[in-house]
């Protein structure tokens, strides 16, 4: 399955959740996100790794919780969040934005309603690893999107290292998105941190 998943026969989902860490979030994200909207009425957007108290390493996925790999606050990336789905004219209230600590499925009841329909993508074990996860807590899940690393598209990864070397980044995220990182000078704050190098899923 290398596409995004269209939407179901029949009614759309009341509530579906999505999840990603958004570090920064770019263009593909944004259709990620549009994806799951796709299939749901109203759609809980959860920030993983929201701070580091809730970030737990994986062995799967060694760099995904270096600070090189989170240089975005969690507020920061509430802002992103909200700024590119409303860009995207998606109505404010069909979407909320919680924390969703990724790696601690004993704490998904307190930040989401565990009976809506939780979307993913799978890129890598990474990706196999959370749709465990939610299948132990007994879930409904739906794939977006499953393909290789090499055909996933843009890397958040990417972007880093490009604002990092002083490259151009700005047409691989929403113009929204491009302007809240230049107000903050996300750039010049990578570059104090090195670009890190986690490249799975769409986190």
């Amino acid at each position: 399955m290398e596409k995004w998943s269209r939407q179901s026969r029949g009614d759309p989902h009341d509530i579906g959740v999505i999840h990603g860490r958004f570090q920064v979030l770019h263009n593909d994200h944004l259709t990620y996100l549009l994806a799951g909207k796709a299939q749901c009425r109203h759609l809980v957007v959860g920030i993983t790794n929201p701070d580091p108290q809730l970030t737990r390493d994986e062995n799967l996925d060694r760099y995904r919780s270096a600070p090189s790999s989170n240089p975005l606050t969690y507020y920061e990336r509430y802002r992103s969040v909200r700024a590119a789905l409303i860009e995207a004219q998606v109505p404010e209230a069909a979407f909320s934005i919680v924390p969703f600590p990724i790696n601690f499925p004993d704490l998904y009841r307190y930040y989401v309603p565990l009976d809506a329909l939780f979307f993913l993508t799978i890129y890598d074990d990474w990706g196999r690893r959370k749709q465990r996860y939610f299948r132990s807590l007994g879930l409904k899940t739906h794939i977006l999107r499953e393909t290789t690393p090499e055909k996933k598209g843009i890397s958040a990864s990417d972007i880093r290292k490009s604002m990092a070397d002083g490259a151009e980044w700005v047409h691989h995220v929403p113009a929204s998105v491009a302007a809240l990182l230049v107000e903050w000078d996300i750039p010049a704050r990578i570059k104090g941190l090195g670009s890190g190098s986690s490249v799975s899923g769409v986190e």
